[in-house]
């Protein structure tokens, strides 16, 4: 008995310490962070030590993508691209001769006009998301976009990946199963981004202040139980930190209101610390929206896929059954080149309407009388300075002044807050409200220090966008909205999949083919002759392509050759600034190398190569070069918006930038003096809805290079200007109420 006793103690001790170990090894164990190890496909070196770029496989280009797209429509559209080439080689060839030849081509080209087994309309995450799994599962697959790839909702997100800790806090409190999936599938996609595309997509710390003792258990219980939750998809462990070093972690809070925060892990993008003109941009985390878009609409391309931008469907064809076969559509750019626009038909067995806000547009050209789905929403973002936050370090309020969400977070250099939450009316390009912005401000100033003086002159860009909520037709309570996302089909087999988020993106697009292949009888096959993306022979992709769903492990154009430190190779070869480099690997991964190599030598000792098209911003003329020849842009609005990010992080940086960048354009596709001019146009009233002041909405290329659109009246730079204004106008003269002078005082020395 007494040998018991003494060993009861001895055994209750054995077991918590073992237990405290699991606990410790759990939290503190070995992880494997993505884009840290060595690049999936190594740099070769030549014989003396010099680096061997990679040889990257080419893209079809747009004018050939939309030749096969015409191609598809069968013999009826070969004969106007017939006629048009014999017409041009009559008087070379002679009549006869030209006959002949036409009679091989109409032959040669009939013979390729198969119908595609999927048409999907929409550019925007899911519609490429679906374009690139069902291309990888063998299928026969064509995409257009009226505009641009992420010309939409999908590249004016939070930049956040993140697996929904409110939507936990909902599960628990509410009994909610389905709340409780929703965590579980955000938390295994924001892992899936890490592996596919670790060049655009890294993880950020995020704070949770907390005000209240009584709040700490709490949130730390519901961190504890999101890392739980993410098991072997989360990479790093929640923390909580005390108020001394939330403070040292995030100096620019408010002081009197932190007891000390909890700290967990999202996927933003690519939040670069740093001030306008201090950018260190450095991958700290990072999801970039439209560069992953695009990447995917490239990737689909590549694996065979049939994909265009700035193609506008007009019109659904339905055979004597009444079921959809083809869709007719036109060139849009054709109209920009002052040229009419001839339809053409695209044939095909399914056709998938993945077009986000405008997804009633399409549901309409099958069935006029069908019932609306969409529930637009508005959110409003805005881009403040990199100095109002750390580098390296997010915040989120869950509890603003009306209940909302707001983010707070490095982004590019620059800091990004937002968003709002109100209906709307569903337009291309919204603007952003001043009511929405001046709620956005006042939310900041509220958990800042009061020595911050958040001001309106601090935004550098505002936008809106449309997120398309969706209500379920079939269901009982017609108005109540979906949660996550919605797949429906038409009588006439219209498949729209609708609604979701950047972080499903991949599952949405999976369920969507999975009911594609259901619904229309198609038969997925092994991808035999895979495209070597990597751009060695050395290396295939780990998605074995067998004819399932292996978009999860297939890696996007950039990711195989990627590493932190690619950006010292691309500077030891090419003698590109640092900041350039990083921003180049950042952004492009491996093809930074085709980019750097597109740059323009600069005809100094250092940086060699490389001209940047925006002074603050190491966004430069390769870029623009790699835009045109491989990523399919066609607008001025394409680069500074969708393939750098200069509109979405300064839109006066990005007006500056405009003339250098359509000059460039106008040389790779050949734009007369009526096309620049209306690109001017365009773009300039693209950046009113991206936060331009409205003085600038009409004002001109020749005010622009002059430098007297940098100009601002004394109500503007109450406005819009970043600084105070020079004393240079007495009170006297001032135009201003006094309580409307914030620049001006009785010390002023133009006062004196």
């Amino acid at each position: 008995m007494a040998s018991r006793r003494l060993a009861r103690p001895f055994l209750y001790a054995a077991t918590a310490t073992v237990a405290g170990s699991g606990v410790l090894y759990y939290i503190y164990r070995p992880r494997e962070i993505p884009g840290s190890n060595a690049p999936v496909a190594p740099l070769r070196f030549a014989a003396d030590g010099t680096i061997a770029p990679p040889r990257f496989p080419q893209v079809k280009s747009r004018t050939e993508q939309l030749a096969d797209l015409k191609r598809s429509g069968g013999v009826l559209d070969v004969h106007a691209t017939l006629d048009k080439a014999k017409s041009g080689v009559l008087g070379l060839l002679g009549s006869e001769t030209a006959d002949r030849k036409a009679g091989e081509a109409e032959k040669k080209l009939s013979g390729q006009g198969e119908e595609y087994d999927l048409l999907v309309i929409g550019g925007g995450a899911t519609g490429t998301g679906i374009a690139l799994d069902a291309v990888t599962r063998g299928l026969k697959v064509a995409l257009v976009e009226r505009n641009d790839f992420s010309s939409g909702t999908s590249s004016k997100s939070t930049k956040l990946v993140h697996g929904g800790v409110r939507y936990l806090e909902k599960a628990v409190w509410e009994l909610d199963y389905n709340q409780y999936k929703l965590v579980k599938e955000a938390l295994r996609e924001r892992k899936y981004f890490l592996d596919t595309a670790p060049h655009l997509s890294n993880w950020l710390p995020i704070m949770l202040p907390v005000q209240k003792w009584w709040q700490a258990p709490y949130f730390w219980l519901g961190t504890k139980a999101y890392d739980f939750l993410a098991g072997s998809e989360g990479i790093e462990s929640s923390y909580f930190l005390t108020r001394s070093k939330a403070l040292e972690a995030f100096p620019m809070l408010r002081k009197n209101d932190v007891v000390g925060a909890l700290v967990y892990y999202g996927i933003l993008s690519n939040p670069h610390g740093g001030d306008e003109r201090e950018l260190t941009w450095s991958a700290d985390g990072a999801h970039n929206d439209s560069r992953m878009n695009v990447s995917l609409a490239m990737t689909a391309a590549l694996y065979g896929s049939t994909v265009v931008n700035h193609v506008e469907i007009t019109g659904l064809e339905k055979d004597a059954s009444g079921k959809l076969c083809a869709a007719r559509a036109k060139d849009v750019i054709e109209e920009r080149d002052g040229k009419p626009a001839k339809e053409f038909r695209i044939r095909a067995k399914g056709i998938i309407n993945a077009t986000g806000p405008f997804t009633d547009g399409i549901r309409k050209m099958d069935d006029p009388k069908v019932q609306e789905i969409v529930a637009p929403s508005s959110g409003v973002h805005v881009i403040l300075p990199g100095y109002y936050s750390p580098s390296n370090m997010g915040l989120i309020d869950p509890h603003t002044s009306d209940g909302r969400v707001i983010f707070f977070l490095p982004w590019l250099g620059n800091t990004i807050a937002g968003t709002t939450d109100a209906p709307c009316a569903i337009k291309q390009n919204p603007v952003a409200g001043e009511e929405e912005i001046d709620w956005i401000l006042s939310e900041i100033r509220g958990y800042l220090a009061p020595d911050i003086n958040v001001r309106r002159g601090d935004v550098l860009a505002a936008w809106s966008g449309i997120r398309p909520l969706v209500r379920d037709p079939k269901a009982k309570n017609t108005e109540s909205l979906v949660r996550n996302h919605l797949i429906t089909t038409s009588d006439s087999g219209l498949l729209t999949c609708a609604g979701g988020k950047w972080t499903t993106y991949r599952q949405m697009a999976e369920e969507a083919v999975d009911e594609a292949i259901d619904r229309f009888s198609l038969k997925t096959q092994p991808l035999a002759d895979a495209p070597r993306i990597s751009g060695t022979e050395m290396i295939d992709d780990a998605a074995p392509l067998d004819g399932t769903c292996q978009t999860h492990q297939v890696r996007l154009i950039g990711a195989h050759g990627y590493s932190k430190t690619l950006f010292i190779n691309l500077i030891q070869h090419f003698g590109v600034e640092t900041e350039v480099a990083k921003h180049l690997v950042d952004s492009y991964g491996d093809r930074a190398w085709q980019v750097a190599a597109l740059s323009s030598p600069t005809e100094k000792r250092f940086p060699a190569r490389a001209a940047r098209i925006a002074e603050l911003y190491p966004f430069v003329d390769g870029e623009v070069r790699y835009a045109v020849r491989h990523e399919y842009a066609q607008t001025a609005v394409d680069v500074l918006a969708r393939r750098t990010r200069l509109a979405f992080l300064n839109a006066q940086a990005a007006l500056e930038a405009l003339p250098k960048t359509i000059d460039m354009m106008a040389e790779e596709l050949k734009w007369s003096k009526g096309r620049k001019e209306s690109e001017w146009k365009d773009a300039v009233g693209f950046l009113g809805s991206m936060g331009l002041a409205k003085s600038k909405w009409n004002v001109s290329r020749k005010d622009v290079e002059s430098g007297k659109a940098k100009e601002y009246d004394e109500w503007e730079r109450k406005m819009y200007s970043r600084h105070d204004a020079p004393a240079d106008t007495i009170e006297s003269d001032s135009k201003l109420d006094e309580v409307d002078k914030p620049v001006l005082s009785k010390e002023s020395p133009a006062n004196k």
